[in-house]
């Protein structure tokens, strides 16, 4: 397997990860991942690319088999509204494109807030930088290398 920008930022910093590849299937999504290594779609994190109403980029960490609820993540983020950015918007802000998309290792740096029970969790799969790459690793992991701020933004 060859080093993506997010296997190299979690080696920079010492994080302990394990690699799954997988094969890829355009619009699969986290179900398809999760159906590939045989795992719970609620341990795969999904890493979505928001935008504020007034522009401004966040990262998203949402169980593979929940949906975000939009109103409350404008809250949090202390806007009004909160919008799905366009491939090419989630592409300039990251280096990665969609269904490759890591919360590691990304071109410019951006907040992210992360459903609060993905850290009730002993391990998740999240994305590895490219598509088809899944990373196994502790929660606390990404708490501690991103700053990640645990939101209860999940839809009902």
């Amino acid at each position: 397997m060859s080093a993506t920008a997010a296997t190299k930022f979690l080696d920079r910093v010492g994080a302990s990860y394990a690699t799954h590849e997988y094969d890829y299937v355009e619009r699969g999504g986290a179900e398809h991942a999760a159906e590939c290594l045989d795992v719970p779609g609620h341990v795969v994190v999904k890493t979505l690319v928001m935008r504020t109403d007034a522009g401004r980029r966040l990262l998203v960490l949402m169980h593979g088999d929940r949906q975000v609820a939009p109103k409350r993540l404008a809250h949090e983020a202390g806007a009004r509204k909160v919008s799905s950015c366009t491939p090419d918007e989630a592409f300039r802000a990251t280096g990665y494109v969609v269904g490759g998309i890591s919360p590691f290792g990304v071109r410019t740096e951006l907040p992210v807030f992360a459903e609060a029970t993905i850290f009730d969790l002993p391990n998740v799969y999240i994305n590895g930088g490219r598509r088809g790459l899944l990373l196994e690793i502790a929660p606390g992991v990404i708490r501690e290398t991103l700053g990640a701020r645990p939101v209860r933004v999940a839809a009902a």
